[in-house]
Order: C-alpha cells, then structure tokens, then sequence
C-alpha cells in the first residue's frame, strides 16, 4: 500500500474575520448562507460557535457584531501571506483563504527536517500576519491529518511518519465534514474515525459507495483517492493573451471564465475533472506569477473562474512589493492533477435540472460582464417581518448548485410571524388606511392583543370596501431596549369583497396596508 505524501500545512484562524478588519477581542462573526463561519474568540466566549444559524448567535450574543462573507477579500489578503513561502518551495497550494499546503519532503530535505521547515514557514508567515491573528503549522502524512494536527492547540506539531492512524483514531466522525455520511455512521453507533476504518474497506464501498470510500481512507490515514491521479498531457493546458496589457481584475476575469469553460468542456470530453489547478499569469515586462488551488471535491467551471478571480485580485491589488511593474499580458490555467469524473445525475422530478446549469451559465456570464456585485439571488433570513425574510445577497457569495430558498425543518419558528403563505407583493410605500367595525368606529387593538370590535370595512383613498374575511390580529413587541429598531405594531389579514388579500399593520395608532397577497 502506498504511503500518503508527507504534507505540511499551515492554518491562519478566523481568516474570515481577520479579513473585515474587526479586532478579534470583541464579539463579531462571519456569516455564509445564514450560518456562522467564524466567530471570534469574544463570540465564543458567549457560546457562538461555527454552524450556528444567524438567529440563533443573535440570541446567545445580542451585542453581536455580524459580518457578511467576502471570499474575494479573504483571498486578497491571504496573498501576501501565501507569498512568503515561494523561497521555500514554488508549488505552495491554496486551499481556501486562510489555508495553505506544502509538499515537505523535497524542503525538509534541504533545510534539515520537518521541524526546520515548519519554524522557518511559521515564522516567515507570522511575520506578514503582524499579530492579526496567529499561524498554526502542522506537518503529517496527507493534508487530512496535517490539518487537523495545525488546527491543535499547539503552534506547531510534526507528527512521525506512520503514526497518522494512531493519531486520527480517537477524533469525532464529524471531523470528516459530511453529514449525510456521518449522520448514518453516528445512529450505527460509530462516533470515532478509529471505529470507521477499523471497518472491512469492501463493505464500506458497497455500503456507502465512491464517498464512503474516500472517507474511510481519510480515517485510515491513506490519501483519500486511490493513487490513479496523474499529470495531464501539457496540451490540456488552456490560456489567453490580453491585448492592450491588462491592469483592472474585471477585464482579466472575464477571459478568464472563458478559459475556464473550454477547460471545463475539454476535461469533460476525456472523462476526467480537475482537483488542483495552477493559475499562471505573465506581464508585459516578462514576469511569471503562478498559484496551485486545490477543493476538496471537484472544480467545477464556475469554482474554477472564481479562484482565478480570487487569486488575480491578491497579485493585482497587493502590496507594492508584491505587485506586479505592469499589466497582465496572458492568464493560463494548468491542471495540475485530474481524477476521473464520477459524472452528476440531473434532476428527473425535481432536483437540479438542465435550466437549473443554463440559469447559472447565464448568472456566470452576466458576472464576467457587468461585474461580480452585479448579479443578485435571494437568501432567507427568517423574521417576524415579510420584508425581512428574505434579502438579495451577491450570487458569488454563494453556491447556486443545489439552492433553495426553503428555509428547512432545522430552522426553529418565529414566535409571532404571519402564518404561510407570505404576502407576494411588498408595498414599498405603505398606503394609509381605516379599518371600521359595523358601526363606523376605527378599530383598535388592546394591550392583550385583542381587537376592539370585528372588521367591517376597509376605507383607502376614500374608497369605501367591505370586508368579507379576516385573521389575527398578529403583536409584535420587540427590541424595546433599542431605541431606533424597537417595534411594536399589530398585523391583521383582510379580505375584500373584491377578492384582494391585504395585509394591515397598527403602529403608532395608524392602520397601513404593507402588502398583499395576489
């Protein structure tokens, strides 16, 4: 059996937050989808911690300062950082901002062992990081084990070669980081990666197919693919020139998702997909800048373009030392190893379907064109309010494969929101109204949440309307201890004698119509 390539890896904690600039002593976290990515050690101090949703943070921490994630801001930042370690070796490999990997075997070598090349990356990093945050290396057979040895509490630990299963034994299954996977190794008892690789390799192929193998030899301490990775042929290699010499990252991305979808199509038509990457760029003054981006799945087209954009914005927006003397004359992406393409089913009833790929070719295309902040997507948020549950977020920011706007069984229930369905149209303006009881008075709503009298008609603009259905009221009393976003207000459905489903808010003794149901 061959033996995992001895890796080191370093790890820079809550990259995220140190990316927005906010001091880590005070309680901030970094949301992706709704849920907590990073939280500071002030935050965690409260009990937020990583995959928390939004609302549930918010109520652990109300002094909570939440911050959008900006994937392209991370990168930039961790460029510099990145840098430091091309004197060391040039095949330096980002793994996500804040992450970073290293082939050490051809650098202990040289330098005199592993502990001599982690002291010398840890050092030379924590140097560019100035005290923002700290750098944790760790060295061990295969990334796996390599990272989670960084993300210890110790600054550095180098673990003996051989000893990678002895060390990973004892840590949670979650640790694998796939939950339907876990989900099912967990209710049959197997709570360990010790427990699951001590498990016949066979049964757990047959059992748990291509994922459960490579989560198995993760447990094991192997490599998580089978050594069938190779290096493409050089003619799978695709690049473009930029003519005039290009100093702006928008015009660089844009031939840089083209370039990404041949990539995509070529590898497609051999039956393979791309794990590692190399992003090259040349100047007009002749100087070659390259970075290696691995994923822990695949590189799809649009992952791939973004990476690009990631990496061009690091280069073109960094440091002057770092940056370039002049513009970029041609970007060229090398794959840099390539496993065989398990393919993906497309949707039948339901699922992700063939408009589900055209609408995010089309989303691709439209952000290479106008710009990456330009093309919006809704996310739910959860709220008492209709106009606040859902947001439009930039599409970058997430992963539109597979999305959905369910909020999902896991979402806990906000204690006085409307009852579904939602209102299908916000009135940007609310219109001011009379809601009348039979015998003309205006309704009110008492401090038990209770209506005065039924509704009997509805008076807007003058207009007289009977009302021939209602429901709630609804109270709302919330933040009463911030003076701007306090709200207490009293929500009521109607329905006209003409068909119209109108929602009706009491705040400040004044009825107004907010929305309405088509």
């Amino acid at each position: 059996m061959i033996a995992p390539v001895r890796t080191l890896v370093a790890w820079c904690p809550d990259w995220p937050l140190v990316a927005t600039g906010v001091p880590l002593d005070e309680p901030s976290v970094v949301v992706f989808a709704n849920r907590v990515i990073a939280a500071s050690p002030g935050a965690r101090a409260h009990g937020v911690v990583r995959g928390l949703r939004r609302r549930m943070a918010q109520a652990r921490c109300p002094e909570l300062s939440i911050h959008d994630r900006d994937e392209a801001k991370e990168a930039r930042l961790f460029e510099p950082v990145v840098a430091v370690l091309d004197d060391i070796t040039p095949r330096v490999e980002v793994t996500r901002p804040g992450t970073c990997a290293l082939v050490s075997r051809g650098p202990s070598r040289y330098f005199g062992g592993d502990d001599a090349v982690a002291d010398l990356a840890r050092a030379r990093m924590a140097e560019v990081v100035g005290g923002r945050t700290d750098v944790r290396i760790g060295v061990a057979d295969g990334p796996f084990a390599a990272e989670l040895a960084a993300r210890g509490a110790a600054p550095i630990r180098v673990l003996p070669p051989g000893t990678t299963a002895e060390f990973l034994a004892p840590m949670n299954i979650d640790l694998l980081d796939r939950p339907d996977l876990t989900g099912v190794l967990r209710r049959l008892g197997i709570t360990t990666l010790g427990a699951f690789a001590q498990l016949p390799a066979n049964d757990v192929l047959a059992r748990f197919g291509r994922e459960g193998q490579g989560a198995h030899r993760l447990a094991s301490g192997l490599e998580e693919r089978l050594p069938d990775a190779r290096r493409p042929p050089a003619d799978w290699s695709v690049s473009a020139e930029i003519d005039p010499p290009a100093d702006r990252i928008d015009r660089v991305a844009f031939v840089a998702r083209s370039i990404a979808d041949e990539l995509h199509r070529r590898l497609g038509r051999d039956g393979v997909t791309c794990v590692r990457v190399g992003i090259r760029a040349e100047t007009e003054h002749g100087e070659e800048l390259i970075r290696f981006w691995r994923h822990e799945g695949m590189l799809s087209d649009a992952a791939v373009a973004d990476r690009v954009r990631w990496q061009l914005d690091g280069w073109l927006n960094g440091s002057a030392v770092t940056r370039p003397s002049g513009g970029i004359t041609s970007i060229a992406l090398v794959p840099d190893e390539l496993i065989a393409a398990t393919g993906r089913q497309l949707g039948f009833w339901g699922g992700e379907t063939e408009v589900d790929q055209r609408a995010m070719r089309v989303a691709a295309r439209l952000q290479g064109q106008l710009g990456t902040e330009t093309v919006l997507v809704p996310e739910f948020r959860g709220s008492r309010h209709a106009h606040e549950q859902l947001t439009l977020i930039p599409a970058v920011t997430v992963e539109l494969a597979g999305r959905s706007l369910d909020p999902g069984e896991e979402t806990a229930p906000w204690p006085g929101s409307l009852p579904a369905p939602s209102p299908t149209r916000l009135l940007l303006d609310p219109v001011v109204v009379e809601v009348l009881d039979e015998s003309g008075a205006v309704i009110e709503v008492t401090g038990r949440g209770l209506l005065s009298a039924p509704p009997a008609r509805l008076i807007v603009k003058g207009q007289r309307k009977v009302v021939s259905g209602w429901s709630g009221p609804w109270p709302i009393d919330e933040r009463w201890w911030d003076v701007e976003a306090q709200c207490r207000q009293a929500r009521l459905q109607l329905v006209t004698a003409d068909g119209r489903a109108l929602l009706v808010v009491l705040e400040a003794g004044v009825w107004r119509v907010t929305a309405r149901w088509d």
